[in-house]
């Protein structure tokens, strides 16, 4: 077990992988044949999947790993909560999130979160929040103005 994977017991492993893979079965991507599926954890214990959806304008394509991250958002969880991303590939290599997926787990992730990376084999690749994006665009890099309100959960 790497010295990232602490929050992530074989249990909780299990969990998130069955639901990632179970994802990727869903995945959209007729144009890159490249099914993916994330799981994210939230504080509550709760898991929270989605799978990428592709578009004939690129550009549009949702990724898993935004789509398991929006999904955690619509149902309540707060940015800043989640605890843990798995992103499930089929075959025998575990592939990194891209770079705006990146963007938004550090935005969207609690800062002792792991982000994990695995695929048909025992390959399991791990990131911490600084690893996985060393110099994120934050929120406090925005001009005071332009930041969105800190949301009243009273």
């Amino acid at each position: 077990m790497s010295r990232h994977t602490e929050l992530l017991t074989d249990s909780t492993l299990a969990r998130l992988r069955d639901a990632a893979q179970r994802a990727a079965g869903h995945s959209y991507s007729p144009y890159s044949r490249f099914p993916v599926g994330a799981a994210v954890l939230g504080a509550n214990g709760k898991v929270y999947s989605g799978c990428n959806v592709e578009n004939a304008s690129f550009g549009l394509t949702q990724c898993a790993e935004r789509a398991a991250l929006t999904a955690a958002i619509a149902d309540g969880a707060a940015a800043g909560s989640l605890q843990a991303l798995l992103i499930y590939t089929p075959g025998n290599t575990a592939h990194p999130p891209c770079g705006a997926c990146r963007q938004v787990m550090r935005e969207l992730m609690a800062a002792a979160g792991t982000v994990a990376s695995c695929c048909d084999t025992t390959e399991l690749k791990c990131w911490s929040h600084a690893e996985h994006l060393p110099d994120p665009f934050l929120p406090e890099d925005l001009p005071e103005a332009a930041r969105a309100p800190k949301a009243d959960k009273s």
